[in-house]
C-alpha cells in the first residue's frame, strides 16, 4: 500500500518513527514535509496528503500534528477525504470497519509514541464493513457533491 504521510513541527518526531515502521510493514511512504522540526504551518502539509490519497497517488495517508485536530480539519476540506482522530484502538479500529477512513490523524502531545504506534498498526490492517456503513459514506459522499442531504 502506498501511504502519504505528513506533519507540522508538533507531528515532526513521530512521522520520523513512523516512516520506517510502514517501509518495514511492506508500504511505500510518500513523505509529504514538514523535513524539520522547526515551527509551521501544517496546512501546507496536511492538504498534500490528503491530496495524494483524493487523486489516487497514495492509497491511505496519516497526519500528525500536537493535537491532530487542525490536522483532521485540513485534511477533510480535501474533496473524497474522510480523516479519523484516533488516540486509542478503538477509535483506529471503527474509524475503518464503521467509516471507511482514508486518513488517519494522529496528535503527539496527546498519545504516547507506543499507542501511536498501535493506532497505526490496527489502522492499516482493518477492512470497511460495508453493509449499512456503505449507505451512510455514500450520503456523505452526495452531500460534498451537492451540497444537499439526499431524503431520509
Amino acid at each position: 500500500m502506498k501511504i502519504a504521510i505528513g506533519s507540522d513541527h508538533a507531528g515532526f518526531a513521530y512521522k520520523q518513527r513512523l516512516i520506517p515502521l510502514l517501509q518495514e510493514l511492506g508500504h511505500e511512504v510518500l513523505d509529504k514535509g514538514t523535513h524539520h522540526a522547526e515551527s509551521c504551518d501544517y496546512p501546507f502539509f496536511i492538504i498534500p496528503a490528503a491530496e495524494a490519497v483524493a487523486c489516487g497517488e497514495a492509497d491511505r495517508a496519516i497526519v500528525l500534528g500536537g493535537s491532530g485536530n487542525g490536522e483532521a480539519i485540513s485534511a477533510n476540506k480535501v474533496k473524497g477525504i474522510r480523516c479519523a482522530l484516533c488516540w486509542n484502538d478503538e477509535t483506529a479500529e471503527l474509524s475503518r470497519r464503521h467509516n471507511n477512513a482514508n486518513v488517519l490523524s494522529l496528535g503527539e502531545r496527546m498519545i504516547a509514541y507506543e499507542v501511536a504506534e498501535r493506532i497505526v498498526r490496527i489502522w492499516l490492517q482493518t477492512a470497511f464493513e460495508g453493509g449499512r456503513h456503505e449507505r451512510r459514506i455514500r450520503e456523505i459522499a452526495d452531500y460534498e457533491q451537492t451540497g444537499k442531504l439526499p431524503a431520509s
